[in-house]
């Protein structure tokens, strides 16, 4: 399979991948502070975010049974189905059935992450983590401007119900095009023993380094995030200028950022794409904090996200190379699902007690302590370079 044909697909799957967490953190903010829901509870919506990071649980059935495309196109419909039913539920006072729905709709949309990311390293050699990173973070990032940047504009004309129904009828047109993906063996003996060798991998030398380092390379930039709508939505700008302006224009600066810095992965390396293109995105959070401290006009809070939104997209295409790295392909399902599970364990906690913290702090003071929360990752790089196999080196770790 050309390098072309792996770049097309790893698009298409990653479309698929960040259209549920467009609706989860850039759709349903909105969506409930638009009917008055407390910061408190669109904060908890974070913790409805778990199974992304528990997925890890049910990784083995992935890499043990079916094939990774069944995975995909069952998790797609049966969230098109959760999507169809929202809208019968009210959304002023979110109900325990509406809480129940959304979790079912995370852990689907996290079976489905299983699945995707173990397709991913499969079809890709070691030196294409790069640019297949590059086409990863745009494709999750266009996918977030469609569900909450294109459908947080149409709410302006259209009622929430025909959203969150167009929403559901976006992923079902995935599921219908997963089913022509090219195919990804995987041997009977790769099958067995998951717990077994996922333990022997992550007990080599250094391994808590890189679980610790994994937990909080982001975790600025994930306390950060689930405030940033509710922080427009109080500075008095419309659904048309949130969708418009944070989801869509600061995606596409995203998207610009993980393609300047996949070119830097590729040139330089994963090390010091991440300790320099990480410290790039932890500074970038100062600039919101700013803007909420000072009455400051439309334009700079627009030219803060853009910037914000850039230096993420550079901070992330060295941290899933990373991540995509250091996996072995035939066990890819449980390996990545257990890295991406502890990073995403940092994004639900510190997502979780992010409302309670901004109501306390305020936005400015809660914005500027998001940048100090980045840094201690960067003291755990020395121990992480051991685990990063660079384009040449040996499939098997050292």
């Amino acid at each position: 399979m050309s390098l072309r044909t792996k770049l097309a697909w790893v698009a298409l799957l990653y479309f698929a991948q960040g259209f549920p967490f467009g609706v989860v953190y850039d759709l349903l903010p909105v969506y409930f502070r638009s009917f008055g829901v407390s910061l408190s509870d669109i904060g908890m919506l974070s913790f409805i975010g778990l199974p992304w990071t528990f997925k890890v649980f049910w990784s083995p059935l992935v890499d043990r049974f079916g094939t990774r495309q069944q995975w995909i196109v069952s998790a797609l419909l049966g969230m098109a189905g959760v999507l169809f039913l929202l809208p019968f539920q009210g959304a002023a006072d979110p109900s325990t059935v509406m809480w129940g729905l959304l979790l079912v709709y995370t852990t689907l949309s996290a079976t489905q992450d299983i699945a995707i990311d173990a397709y991913s390293i499969g079809i890709l050699d070691k030196g294409e983590e790069g640019p297949a990173n590059s086409f990863r973070v745009s494709a999750f990032r266009v996918a977030m401007i469609a569900a909450g940047g294109g459908l947080v504009v149409l709410a302006t004309w259209v009622s929430w119900k025909w959203i969150l129904w167009m929403a559901a009828a976006i992923s079902v047109v995935l599921a219908l095009v997963v089913q022509a993906s090219p195919r990804v063996s995987i041997t009977p003996e790769a099958r067995e023993k998951m717990w077994q060798s996922l333990w022997a991998w992550i007990a080599r030398p250094g391994g808590w380094a890189v679980l610790i380092f994994i937990l909080i390379y982001k975790v600025g930039d994930a306390a950060m995030a689930p405030m940033l709508k509710p922080f427009w939505v109080d500075r008095g700008f419309s659904p048309a200028q949130i969708g418009t302006v944070s989801t869509t224009v600061g995606i596409l600066a995203t998207i610009a950022g993980a393609m300047i810095g996949g070119v830097w992965v590729r040139r330089i390396g994963i090390f010091h794409g991440l300790w320099v293109l990480g410290l790039i995105q932890a500074v970038t959070n100062l600039g919101y904090a700013g803007v909420a401290a000072v009455d400051t006009g439309d334009w700079t809070i627009y030219g803060v996200s853009v910037l914000e939104s850039f230096a993420g997209g550079l901070g992330t295409a060295a941290f899933l190379s990373f991540l995509m790295n250091v996996c072995e392909k035939e066990r890819a399902a449980v390996q990545y699902a257990l890295l991406s599970a502890v990073f995403g364990l940092s994004r639900s906690i510190s997502g979780g007690v992010s409302g309670f913290m901004a109501e306390e702090l305020g936005y400015s003071a809660y914005f500027g302590t998001t940048f100090l929360l980045a840094l201690p990752a960067f003291l755990l790089l020395p121990y992480v370079r051991k685990w990063i196999r660079e384009a040449g080196a040996s499939e098997q770790p050292g």
